[in-house]
């Protein structure tokens, strides 16, 4: 029996520079041609998977929530064993059967939640094969982190990456992008069609080339709420990147990285912000010092004003700190916060519309409300003002999970992290229901669910995982608010979700895990050479569209909503990675560890 790496040698591998796998944010829509080294999933193997003992595959703190699931066998007892060994160190009873409708599965659950000595371990019952293994131990997590920061790292466009910080997964310098064209969609008299300008840096956003203001604000925001909710699990974290040891912290650094992006990607004649910045077609699975066709800066929309202005009035405070390191920084962000509040104030129903020539991602978004909201609520925090407040009409603003789409969500986040530096106008009553409200329609879920988790049959969307960890970061915000346990075990488990507690017993994330992700739709990975992905990208995860199916070799292994994941290169619909994916697990993986009791 093979048997996972002790949690130890992950930790090393991390520390080197080469672990972490993401998977992102399923925008393509390109189906591939798969290469010979994919690999593929069938029936059998998600017949396979509800006879599988299913488990966090990392582990656990020893102070959280511990859970597997255990698919409906005659047993009504399960046994937790070292690692290889018929050793029992506890045994419990299995809960009542139950009908999960996401997976079809009906399943008990096994709780080992008062079994906190550090170990590797297994769980065991009668008549099934032992669970994978995972550990319990004080930084079971750190690794996860550090790797899913360093994702945007590997993401990273207009830089070389260096074997010193990126090992066998270095490569060439690819997009510039410092002599971009302005599209005809996107042309004013001071920037006519054709005018060449520079916007180098950022992170591509998916497993495409590609670059978008809207996804690239969930994305950045989340990375930068993260540091503000938890900056002393940061603040000594080095992920071997080129800004490691400087004075700022590595997650600031590498939002810092699409920041600067983002300030180049407003127009300085009005305040206005291109949507995107593209090729006119998806490149095809190549390196990004081989895609070499012409970049664009594509459209102005209220969107993209709005989510820039949002992201640049939580940067501004967060690099305030750090005035002697950036001089200036913190108020230019403001300054080009506050002008892209003003454009889109003066453009209020600028949506995006593709242009005939250009085939790529859209980030379409007809409704507009949330994003006033965000913007609002962050330039309100931020500089103090009343009228942001009023701006943002929290009386008819309700809270629901973040997705780039909807991000009314975030503007509740903040306003309950700041809750104690608002002013008088601010209703703390109301910020404080809205993140209970949500969090307690989540808990029901996860309370009802044969699963143990708040994912229900309807979230398993394209990007299922995202929804995951989304929902977790809103359970946080309530466990942060009046400390009721529920919550942060509620999270807990949408981040064992991730990690193999599911219906595929795979852990989502590349590099972690006895199965994880090994294939995912990521041009990189796919086109390297190396066998192995990229470390620290989560994968979308299942969802019954099968968008790609035609165009895949391979069939999906299951039509069933949680069970409808395929690892293989052509899955650009299950297995793509994305930044704003990626973020959440970085937020989740973060909280767990700072806020479960030592």
């Amino acid at each position: 029996m093979s048997i996972t790496p002790p949690a130890n040698l992950i930790r090393m591998i991390a520390a080197l520079g080469f672990s972490g796998f993401l998977v992102a944010c399923g925008n393509d829509g390109q189906s591939s041609t798969p290469s010979a080294s994919a690999s593929g999933s069938n029936a059998s193997s998600s017949n396979a998977s509800s006879l599988l003992v299913k488990v966090n595959q990392l582990g656990f703190l020893p102070e959280s929530a511990k859970v597997a699931i255990v698919p409906d066998v005659a047993a009504t007892r399960f046994k937790l064993i070292n690692a290889g060994t018929a050793t029992e160190v506890f045994s419990g009873t299995l809960s009542a059967a139950a009908m999960w409708d996401a997976s079809g599965e009906s399943v008990k659950v096994a709780d080992f939640s008062s079994v906190k000595i550090p170990g590797d371990y297994q769980v065991r019952v009668e008549g099934l094969t032992d669970s994978q293994v995972f550990s319990i131990a004080p930084d079971v997590y750190s690794a996860l982190t550090a790797a899913s920061i360093k994702a945007f790292y590997f993401n990273r466009s207009g830089i070389e990456l260096l074997p010193e910080f990126a090992g066998k997964f270095a490569r060439p310098l690819g997009h510039p992008d410092t002599q971009v064209l302005i599209h005809p969609s996107a042309a004013s008299d001071a920037r006519p069609a054709g005018t060449v300008v520079s916007s180098p840096k950022g992170w591509y956003d998916a497993g495409d080339y590609n670059k978008y203001i809207v996804n690239s604000g969930i994305s950045t925001y989340t990375l930068l709420a993260a540091y503000e909710h938890f900056p002393s699990l940061f603040n000594n974290q080095n992920v071997i990147i080129p800004e490691s040891g400087n004075a700022l912290p590595d997650v600031l650094d590498e939002a810092l990285w699409n920041l600067e992006w983002m300030l180049t990607m407003q127009d300085p004649n009005d305040g206005g912000v291109y949507h995107k910045l593209t090729n006119k077609n998806f490149d095809g699975t190549v390196m990004p010092h081989q895609a070499t066709s012409e970049r664009y800066l594509v459209q102005k929309t209220t969107a993209a004003a709005l989510d820039f202005a949002a992201v640049m009035a939580v940067a501004s405070r967060v690099f305030a700190q750090y005035e002697t390191q950036l001089p200036g920084l913190s108020a230019k962000m403001l300054k080009a916060a506050e002008a892209a509040w003003e454009w889109a104030n003066i453009h209020p129903a600028i949506v995006y519309e593709q242009p005939a020539d250009v085939h790529t991602g859209e980030y379409g978004d007809k409704t507009l409300s949330d994003e006033f909201a965000w913007a609002a609520a962050e330039l309100y925090i931020t500089t103090r003002v009343d009228g942001y407040y009023t701006a943002l009409k929290p009386v008819d603003l309700f809270n629901s999970v973040p997705s780039w789409g909807n991000v009314q969500g975030l503007a509740w986040v903040s306003l309950a992290h700041h809750r104690n530096q608002l002013t008088a106008v601010a209703d703390q009553t109301l910020i404080a229901s809205r993140i209970k409200t949500l969090a307690d329609n989540l808990l029901s879920a996860w309370y009802a669910s044969p699963y143990k988790i708040s994912m229900e049959k309807n979230n398993f969307v394209w990007g299922s995982n995202s929804v995951a960890l989304n929902q977790a970061m809103m359970l946080v915000q309530a466990y942060r608010l009046d400390g009721k346990r529920d919550y942060l075990d509620a999270a807990q488990a949408q981040l064992d979700y991730v990690l193999g507690r599911n219906a595929t017993d795979t852990s989502f994330v590349t590099g972690f895990g006895k199965k994880s992700t090994l294939h995912p739709h990521h041009r990189p990975s796919e086109a390297d050479g190396i066998a192995e992905p990229i470390p620290g990208f989560i994968a979308g995860g299942p969802q019954p569209g099968q968008q790609d199916k035609a165009g895949c070799q391979t069939a999906y292994p299951s039509t069933i909503a949680a069970k409808s994941y395929l690892d293989h290169y052509c899955s650009y619909a299950s297995n793509e990675i994305a930044i704003n994916w990626n973020a959440p697990l970085v937020y989740v993986s973060a909280a767990i560890a700072a806020l479960t009791p030592k």
